[in-house]
């Protein structure tokens, strides 16, 4: 086990601190408002955030195993009610929160 000194985890807080502000404030300082971002990060800036949704669908239930347990009941449930409520609100956000909130709420009362 490594143990770092108080100096030692100052700076690695401050660094990661430091790259993550500039990371932030990267895209403001390279694409102002007044100038139009290239199309190549138009067209990410269109299809990363259904990709990255995709993958963390398939990363959530990647250990779901429908013959076994409960059999992926939760999961669907959960799944099916963010879709809905999606579809009903046109909220990302509201829809995770909803589907997170159902899904703790049925493994821990329903299907303990």
């Amino acid at each position: 086990m490594m143990t770092m000194t108080v100096w030692q985890s100052i700076i690695i807080i401050a660094i990661v601190s430091l790259t993550t502000i500039f990371t932030r404030f990267a895209m403001f300082i390279l694409f102002p408002e007044s100038k139009i971002p290239p199309k190549f990060v138009r067209y990410l800036g269109d299809v990363l955030p259904p990709a990255i949704t995709g993958m963390l669908v398939v990363y959530s239930l990647k250990d779901v195993t429908p013959f076994s347990g409960n059999h992926g009941a939760p999961e669907a449930i959960a799944v099916l009610v963010m879709v809905l409520f999606y579809r009903w609100r046109h909220n990302s956000l509201l829809a995770i929160f909803v589907g997170t909130i159902l899904y703790m709420a049925l493994v821990q009362t329903v299907f303990a």
